[in-house]
């Protein structure tokens, strides 16, 4: 019998796959949970077109990630920062202050969780910060740190 996850089950696959199980499992346990619809013909061809729709969605952000990511890796962000005792940085510079040059810059919306530093800025000059815009695709931008 075939049938249509409507939420992931362990040992059996994730929602929205089409799966074969035995005739009884499917009526008495997946069906009868709400965790699965029969396998109608109607229901099949639904699931097959929310499979597909759901793969030209992922295929459009990867695409759209990848734009950004090409025009990101241009770009050069200025911040200014106070200068403390010993030509060193007042406090530092972390993902949330590049996010913000960011958007007051350049216009780009970065979420600053997707911007990764192994450590937050301490020093004047350029670094090189890696920025993940998509779960596969990643680019690197420059922040120059400048006496304010």
């Amino acid at each position: 019998m075939k049938v249509i996850l409507l939420e992931d089950v362990k040992k059996l696959g994730k929602k929205g796959e089409i799966i074969e199980v035995s005739e009884g499992y499917g009526r008495n346990v997946l069906i009868k949970k709400g965790q699965a619809l029969e396998g109608t013909p109607a229901n099949l061809n639904n699931a097959k077109q929310q499979q597909a729709s759901a793969a030209h969605k992922k295929q459009v952000n990867a695409d759209e990630a990848k734009i950004l990511a090409s025009q990101l890796a241009k770009v050069e962000v200025r911040i200014p920062v106070k200068m403390g005792d010993a030509g060193r940085v007042f406090g530092s510079v972390t993902g949330k202050d590049i996010s913000d040059a960011l958007a007051s810059q350049f216009d780009v919306a970065v979420d600053k969780k997707k911007i990764e530093l192994k450590e937050p800025l301490k020093t004047l000059g350029v670094h090189d910060v890696l920025i993940r815009v998509h779960p596969e695709i990643t680019t690197t931008i420059k922040v120059e740190l400048v006496e304010a």
